[in-house]
């Protein structure tokens, strides 16, 4: 599902939603779900162990988002993919270690899912995520997207074995609810957030039973017709090359992205000051470049000639870089 362009806020520090960042979104989930079962399975370390692996990865890569000052897609995908790792390794810990069961756990997560989403709208008045370009609101959105990841693997879980209808039928499910989403969203007028995050919620219970597909080993407990129904492939191998198809996938949308802000012309905070200052009096302008330097000359600037100034600080800037058009000659 795109959203429309316009509404994109350029300040925001989550990426634009597009059709590339859904796909993104669901590589990113399995690799989670693969890359968790890897440490918790695989290496053996059990899933109390693993998630506190993860969860200092998560804390860290929240970190480093919130203290960028503007969107960075590798940071952002590493988070995302923290929080699908930590969601993966925690969920099964409360459904197996604890013994909540995928009904039970599935149950608590939502409960927890929808207090953050109400907790956040409460405290800043919208869940829109175009507005996330604060510490406060992202550290409301990195929180819900934690507890959305730990859910949808419960929820894969459940649909998968407990209503039994397999890892196939289950990517089935979730894929069709996501086709029901697209159509709603193109052909209705239903608030865009509350698809958006309809949507981000399902794409993660998809993305952890395809991996669960593609990395599961055989279980002869399994009824005959759904045991071969999933791959046995190792899941280091399934996470390599699902973390080079992300790898590419990243930097091809970032060339996409960086054509059109070329084409668009960047506008850089200074840039915006000036544009801002521009309409100010002649008068007042030339006050200030007199300010900058009362010692200088004081000839009048043509009118097409006059620097855009926007503060006496601005003038001095000007003053010691050489390259800079509007210089003071010494007579």
């Amino acid at each position: 599902m795109n959203a429309p362009k316009a509404s994109h806020n350029p300040l925001s520090k989550v990426p634009a939603i597009t059709f590339g960042f859904w796909v993104l979104k669901i590589l990113a989930t399995t690799l989670g779900e693969t890359g968790g079962d890897a440490f918790s399975m695989s290496l053996n370390l059990g899933y109390l162990t693993s998630t506190g692996i993860f969860a200092v990865v998560f804390a860290t890569t929240v970190y480093f988002q919130i203290r960028s000052r503007s969107f960075h897609p590798l940071i952002y995908w590493i988070t995302i993919i923290a929080t699908t790792t930590v969601g993966t390794t925690l969920a099964d810990f409360f459904t197996r270690s604890i013994g909540l069961g995928y009904t039970g756990g599935t149950s608590i997560l939502l409960v927890l899912l929808l207090s953050s989403l109400w907790i956040w709208r409460m405290n800043t008045g919208t869940v829109a995520v175009d507005q996330v370009s604060n510490p406060k609101t992202e550290a409301f959105y990195w929180t819900t997207i934690m507890f959305s990841q730990t859910l949808g693997t419960a929820l894969g879980d459940w649909t998968a074995d407990t209503l039994n209808y397999g890892y196939l039928g289950s990517i089935g499910i979730f894929g069709s609810a996501l086709l029901l989403l697209t159509l709603l969203y193109f052909k209705t007028s239903l608030s865009r957030t509350l698809l958006f995050w309809s949507a981000f919620i399902l794409t993660r219970p998809l993305g952890a039973v395809l991996g669960d597909f593609l990395d599961k080993p055989l279980d002869p407990s399994k009824s005959a017709p759904k045991a071969p129904y999933h791959l046995n492939a190792s899941t280091w191998v399934v996470s390599g090359f699902l973390v080079i198809f992300l790898a590419i996938l990243n930097i091809e949308t970032g060339n996409v992205l960086n054509h059109q802000v070329s084409r668009q012309g960047p506008t850089p905070a200074k840039d915006r000051r000036n544009i801002r200052q521009s309409s100010a009096p002649l008068q007042s302008e030339r006050h200030l470049w007199q300010e900058a330097d009362p010692d200088g000359p004081h000839t009048p600037f043509p009118n097409d000639r006059l620097p855009a100034i926007g503060s006496a600080r601005e003038s001095r800037e000007q003053d010691r870089n050489p390259t800079r058009e509007y210089q003071h000659r010494s007579p």
